[in-house]
């Protein structure tokens, strides 16, 4: 339990047994509090703990770990986000996603700072969190729905209006185990990589649902915190680089990556767009100016992100929708040769209702519509959608076949790099992925070396080093500087994903964000200790990982997503040729052996972690 004199924790943490239906309370020591600090911190912590070598993905005893941070629900910009851990269905590995939105203040207000789930009930089931305590509830009525759906049925059943609670659950892809079903909360905000829903669906939890309570966020140092608060917002709004990102979000990425040929088109068949004029139609000043933008901000965000939007014109006319981020654009725009922003709203607000993982389900369609495009599916194969690039109603249907595992949709719903070696043929080399099993965010990485690089090493299956758009991006870059950028950032996001926070709302400045864990938790917190908590994640996962089975030769991209670009501004262009050189100075940077990737006794000695040698290196 922290001290009387530590702030910034509840100290109260949520474990439930979904097979014997037993709710329990636990409570942290310091210690752990300060060497793991929260989110993805706690995630790797208790995966590691108690999840065994042999405890598949759907296996009852494996966990889902909801958890907020230190800056939960405080005034720091973005402070409702929370993260989910679990072993990850795509890769078998360690697996962490954050979301957005009001789940994680709320969960704080309520007065947790996690929830372990573990076990599987024997029917469907959502969970009650309100007024300091929790209960499990019968979900049978909420079977199928779609995740908006879910949360507005939850809310109107226990008589909560907007605002009053926050609901994380599944669509119907979790429900039917699709490989990369996502958890959805406040209708938009998404836990995604590395089939989180799926894993939430095998348990048979539909939904957790969380009171805004009146528990009040202790921190030490108030004033602080508010003045930190107005630092980082500050440092967004007068940054050039992030002022664009202040006002739009990532709405102003989609023309700036086409431009330097990393705006993934066709599944990476061509660099070149092909319709210049219709690409004005993904600005952000033609979505704002089009679609009826109504700001739906997350918690203590004042950035001019997040919005809710009608479609305004053409055949969803009247349709209500989030407004897309840019890897939603990208996934179901450029990605499967879609040119029409107004369809590509639609679909992202299909994905999203059906609880799908947007990037994983863009490779998904793109690598389906070449193979039709190629003749290694048929209409026949297909249920009779004529997969056509840019067909958006086959894509819908298709969309729907896949949440619900029917027909050719259950071939697609094994993610990816698994639906090709069932398509068979050449589909494998079409297909883009990592050997591991994940796919990348939403750009061509073959002309953003740094991003390509980080994720063939992530262990999650998402980033773990700090994005470099600006100096990374477009640019061929020697193996030195494409080790020094990836290792230099390394564990940076896992270091922000462990605080409760956004990563866009404060650009993961280590520094500040530093600072306020020390003004709410009074620790002497400092930049370096933020450093080592963030590699000391990433060790973690890695040894995990190990533990699980992975090698280093499952760093390594699919044919097609290590290919050459045969044209636009990369054409002739590989980092393929450069990894093995590119991997022996990163594994030696980040004191990972260099024949087998794995940490070092001594690396991990230093972060605090020789209690898992053991595991991993025999003698």
């Amino acid at each position: 339990m922290p001290s009387k004199e530590t702030g910034g924790y509840e100290g109260r943490l949520l474990r439930i047994d979904l097979t014997s239906e037993k709710i329990t309370e636990e409570q942290f020591d310091e210690a752990t509090l300060r060497r793991f600090v929260g989110g993805a911190g706690f995630g790797i912590k208790y995966l590691y703990d108690e999840v065994p070598p042999g405890t598949e993905c759907y296996d009852p005893e494996n966990r889902l770990i909801f958890a907020s941070g230190p800056l939960g629900g405080t005034r720091i910009p973005g402070s409702g986000t929370f993260s989910v851990s679990t072993r990850g269905v795509l890769t078998g590995g360690a697996a962490f996603s954050q979301a957005n939105g009001l789940f994680g203040a709320f969960l704080r207000l309520a007065g947790f700072d996690g929830v372990i789930v573990q076990g599987a009930a024997n029917r469907l089931v959502y969970l009650y969190i309100h007024d300091g305590q929790a209960e499990l509830k019968d979900a049978s009525r909420l079977a199928g729905l779609d995740t908006w759906e879910l949360e507005d049925t939850i809310k109107e059943e226990l008589g909560y209006k907007k605002g009053g609670m926050s609901v994380a659950g599944i669509g119907p892809a979790g429900e039917n185990l699709v490989k990369f079903a996502a958890i959805c909360a406040d209708k938009g905000h998404v836990a995604g990589h590395n089939g989180m829903g799926a894993v939430m669906g095998s348990k048979k939890l539909k939904a957790i649902a969380v009171a805004r309570g009146k528990n009040k966020i202790s921190v030490q140092d108030p004033e602080r915190i508010t003045a930190l608060s107005k630092e980082i917002l500050d440092n967004i709004k007068n940054n050039a680089l992030s002022r664009r990102l202040y006002e739009y979000g990532t709405l102003g990425t989609y023309q700036a990556v086409e431009m330097i040929g990393a705006l993934p088109i066709k599944n990476y068949t061509t660099n070149v767009y092909p319709d210049k004029e219709k690409l004005k139609q993904f600005t952000p000043e033609y979505i704002r100016g089009r679609f009826e933008p109504r700001p739906n901000p997350c918690w203590a965000c004042q950035m001019r992100h997040c919005h809710e939007s009608t479609i305004t014109e053409g055949p969803y006319k009247g349709m209500e929708v989030e407004e897309p981020e840019f890897e939603c654009l990208s996934a179901m725009g450029a990605q499967i040769g879609n040119m029409e922003v107004a369809s590509a709203m639609m679909l992202t607000n299909v994905v999203d209702r059906l609880g799908l993982e947007m990037n994983e389900t863009g490779w998904v369609i793109g690598l389906a519509m070449e193979c039709y495009e190629k003749g290694l599916v048929s209409k026949k194969d297909t249920d009779g959608l004529e997969l056509n690039w840019g067909n958006v109603e086959a894509a819908r249907a298709l969309l729907r076949n896949i949440a619900r595992r029917e027909g050719f949709g259950d071939i697609m719903a094994e993610g990816a790099m698994r639906a090709a070696k069932l398509i068979g043929g050449e589909a494998p080399n079409f297909a883009i992925h990592t050997k591991k099993g994940n796919t990348p965010r939403g750009y061509d990485h073959r002309a953003y070396w740094t991003e390509m690089f980080d994720k063939l090493t992530s262990n999650t299956g998402t980033l773990e080093s700090r994005p470099t758009v600006p100096f990374a991006a477009g640019q061929e870059l020697p193996p030195e500087e494409v080790v020094s950028v990836t290792a230099s950032g390394k564990g940076r996001m896992s270091f922000v994903d462990a605080l409760g926070v956004c990563f866009f709302s404060t650009i993961g400045s280590v520094k500040p964000l530093a600072d306020a864990v020390s003004a709410a938790t009074g620790w002497d917190f400092t930049k370096d200790e933020a450093e080592a908590v963030g590699l000391r994640i990433v060790n973690l996962a890695r040894v995990y990982n190990f533990r699980q089975g992975h090698t280093r030769e499952l760093e390594a991209p699919s044919p097609r997503y290590g290919s050459t670009p045969v044209d636009g501004p990369f054409a002739g262009k590989s980092m393929t040729p450069l990894l093995d050189q590119i991997f022996d100075g990163y594994y030696e940077r980040m004191g990972w052996d260099i024949k087998t990737g794995k940490p070092l006794p001594e690396t991990l000695t230093k972060l605090g972690l020789e209690h898992t040698i053991k595991d991993i290196w025999k003698e």
